[in-house]
């Protein structure tokens, strides 16, 4: 018996991994679905909805917020999902529909790594489409910088990572490209509806809320929305809101920042008053 002899090279240069990553940034170029859905929507969704004053004043139906402050979180799910669900998706599953990732398995380059390149593809446009969202909404329409800048983030990033995950399941089952589309549009409205794209989750029925606060675009909106705001409570045992307000208690800060409530160390280093409670009857 002979023995077989590869014709390929025994090792793959690690250029290869640049050369296909240069490849799908023109191809997204090229085939601008993330662009146009991903990052050219939001944007101009912000630049209108900011444009108009009356959604920068706090509105009494939520809680004291504006509703600028509330869809801004929403927008950047909106981001997440585009890119995610119907983006990247739509790429992978039209690379095996057309023979592309066998055609590669014949070189020395793994079709993994195309299908890695298409991945960061989408994620560097979510990442910078997600900074310019931020950077314009605090410069452009005086948007409160996050209180917990960490918290923020770790938000984000829980988000991101919980529903890129589903955009490659869904890139695993889909048999074709229209597959996956279709696949990626029935998760795509119901989990915006949960992160508050038509009904607010502030309007929402208790029950609703829940099972939207359950989801991964609903969770990552409320974790965003709630990030440092407080809540005060009303002689007649009504309670709103309190947004990005320095000098309100917040019960997660409190908790969290006291070494000794936290269980990571003993009491504070420097004295400081405990908060107060005060209800106050109304006079009639």
């Amino acid at each position: 018996m002979s023995g077989h002899t590869s014709l390929l090279p025994p090792s793959t240069p690690r250029s290869a991994f640049a050369k296909l990553l240069e490849y799908e940034t023109k191809m997204a170029w090229r085939l601008p679905v993330g662009l146009l859905f991903g990052v050219a929507m939001p944007v101009v969704a912000l630049i209108i909805i900011g444009a108009i004053p009356a959604t920068r004043e706090p509105a009494a139906v939520l809680g004291g917020l504006s509703y600028f402050s509330v869809y801004f979180p929403i927008l950047t799910a909106f981001v997440v999902a585009a890119l995610s669900l119907v983006s990247l998706p739509g790429h992978l599953v039209n690379y095996r529909e057309l023979g592309i990732l066998r055609r590669i398995s014949t070189t020395p380059v793994p079709p993994s790594w195309m299908l890695g390149a298409q991945l960061i593809v989408n994620l560097a446009l979510c990442v910078v489409t997600l900074g310019i969202l931020i950077v314009a909404g605090m410069v452009g329409f005086d948007l409160a910088a996050p209180g917990a800048p960490g918290g923020f983030v770790l938000s984000l990033l829980l988000g991101v990572a919980a529903v890129f995950a589903v955009g490659l399941w869904v890139s695993a089952i889909a048999r074709t490209t229209g597959g996956a589309l279709v696949i990626g549009q029935l998760l795509f409205y119901p989990l915006l509806f949960s992160a508050g794209l038509w009904v607010p989750q502030e309007r929402m029925p208790s029950w609703l809320r829940d099972i939207s606060q359950a989801l991964p675009l609903g969770a990552m909106v409320h974790a965003l929305q709630d990030e440092a705001q407080s809540w005060d409570l009303d002689s007649d045992g009504v309670y709103h809101r309190v947004s990005n307000d320095p000098s309100a208690f917040s019960a997660h800060n409190y908790f969290m920042t006291n070494p000794s409530l936290a269980g990571r160390g003993s009491a504070l280093q420097r004295p400081r008053p405990a908060p107060r409670l005060v209800v106050e009857r109304s006079k009639r």
